[in-house]
């Protein structure tokens, strides 16, 4: 329950069927795909996106983090600089937009 998020997670070796359901763009395709409270969250986006996304409630699919830079979470590494990163909503017509910018 790390950030207060209770997760069920299910491990799937072929992730396509996935995007392609919930239309992930591909330029944002990641290694996790996750539905909270029936946003799309890809990659690895900061918890305090996820809840200003809940909080704000956005006419959206979901956000995510294209890649897996360093510094976003769980890509930490020890004495290595964040590097810089966004978080990109994107709508029912594929349209994206920068949701936040890293590091702040």
């Amino acid at each position: 329950m790390e950030n207060g998020f209770a997760v069920e997670s299910t491990d799937l070796y072929d992730l396509a069927p996935v995007k392609a359901e919930h239309h992930v763009p591909p330029a944002l395709q990641s290694c996790h795909t996750a539905i909270v409270d029936g946003y799309v969250i890809e990659g690895h986006v900061p918890a305090a996106e996820i809840e200003r996304l809940l909080a704000e409630r956005p006419d959206i699919v979901g956000i995510g983090v294209a890649g897996m830079p360093i510094g976003s979470p769980g890509m930490e590494v020890d004495g290595v600089a964040a590097q810089p990163f966004d978080v990109i909503a994107w709508d029912k017509n594929g349209q994206t937009q920068v949701f936040a910018s890293y590091p702040r």
